[in-house]
């Protein structure tokens, strides 16, 4: 009896034994699950077709991480974006100052004033006025005076009324008259070299140009001389700017007076403002092994700001592509691709052929003509989801 139950409860335990080796067998095996989705899903997925288009239905939630843009031709550059920096037109622009001492009476243009050529700055009263028109009122007076001796000795000199040496003095004088007359005028001219009214002793600070102040140091009863660091006002023309730009001297044989600029701000990403080159760099910094160009770029909308930084690129004299962005590109082996947009949730995936790698972007010479809207971003995800719907299609 004993035997007979020992042998069944071994049955058991190998039963069980059996049991639980066939569920932990089936436990380590690769589950194999087949997706059926609902009409709601199905209506959410993409259409892929064999000829390289995706479709999404109007709403897809995909459609909310793409971004499209509309790409045109572009000049190509030389290299990539340099450093650069906006700084005042120097050929448009007036730094006044003063070259005698005085104190400011009065201020007539605020920075940020629009002026005129010849509108009054600021009024400066002016000691060195004072003295150096009376220094020269005093040289014209004694300059007539010797100047009328000359000519009543000249009527004596033939009848010998005066001596041949008194003559000589009387003349020698009359020189010295009109040096002193000269040096007195000259030392207005140096006190005043920008020809600003003068009444008695003030001073009428006029702008020299049309433009509008963009800096002013000049402040109620300020004390002037010429020592002073930075001119009492800065007056340019904001339409006119230049942008010095720092070139990598591998670059300087490739660059040319006239060389056309493409230049971009952080203040304006969508923009792009054009200049020309007019000065080449005559020396290379040690430091930094650059030379430093001068383009003027035009500014009719004001966008640019004097010491505004900038990315500026040197553009080639001939040759165009499309500008765009490496996130935008899809590369499969030795080939690239992009997205682009048909129609509205209608996407193509078109082979390019870029002419230029940079760090950010690229120039696509064949593949895009310029204008279409390409995928600037999740092409990434578009392109697994190209991919997926390829693979429930096939």
């Amino acid at each position: 009896m004993s035997d007979r139950k020992t042998r069944k409860w071994v049955g058991i335990g190998l039963l069980l034994l059996l049991i639980g080796a066939i569920v932990a067998w089936r436990s380590i095996q690769p589950s194999k699950m087949v997706h059926i989705p609902t009409p709601a899903a199905a209506s959410q997925q993409a259409q892929a077709e064999l000829t390289g288009h995706i479709r999404f239905v109007a709403g897809a939630s995909q459609l909310s991480m793409l971004e499209t843009q509309s790409l045109p031709l572009a000049p190509i550059p030389i290299s990539e974006q340099l450093s650069a920096r906006v700084v005042y037109d120097e050929d448009v622009t007036a730094r006044i100052g003063v070259g005698f001492t005085g104190r400011i009476l009065e201020l007539k243009a605020a920075p940020g004033d629009v002026v005129k050529a010849g509108q009054v700055l600021a009024v400066i009263d002016s000691p060195d006025f004072g003295t150096a028109y009376a220094d020269l009122n005093k040289a014209r007076a004694d300059e007539k005076r010797k100047q009328l001796a000359v000519k009543r000795a000249k009527d004596l000199v033939p009848g010998e009324a005066i001596s041949t040496r008194d003559w000589e003095v009387i003349q020698a004088e009359y020189a010295q008259a009109q040096a002193e007359t000269a040096r007195a005028e000259q030392r207005i001219k140096n006190l005043n070299p920008h020809g600003f009214k003068i009444i008695g002793q003030q001073v009428i600070l006029a702008s020299p140009l049309a433009g509008v102040v963009t800096e002013r140091t000049a402040s109620p009863a300020l004390e002037v001389n010429p020592s002073l660091a930075a001119p009492l006002f800065v007056v340019t023309d904001p339409q006119r700017l230049w942008v010095s730009i720092d070139l990598p001297e591998v670059f300087l044989s490739k660059i040319k007076l006239g060389s056309e600029v493409s230049i971009q701000s952080d203040a304006y990403p969508d923009d792009t403002f054009i200049g020309k080159i007019i000065q080449l760099g005559q020396t290379i910094n040690p430091n930094t092994r650059r030379a430093n160009l001068l383009a003027r770029v035009n500014n009719s909308e004001g966008k640019l700001l004097p010491e505004m930084f900038v990315r500026a690129a040197v553009l080639q004299a001939s040759g165009q592509g499309v500008r765009v962005p490496n996130r935008a590109l899809i590369t499969r082996g030795l080939y690239a691709y992009v997205f682009v947009e048909k129609a509205p949730g209608d996407f193509a995936f078109q082979k390019v052929k870029p002419i230029k790698r940079g760090v950010d972007f690229s120039y696509i010479g064949e593949g895009l003509n310029g204008g279409e809207r390409v995928v600037i971003k999740g092409a990434l995800l578009l392109e697994a989801e190209f991919l997926a719907s390829l693979g429930e299609k096939q």
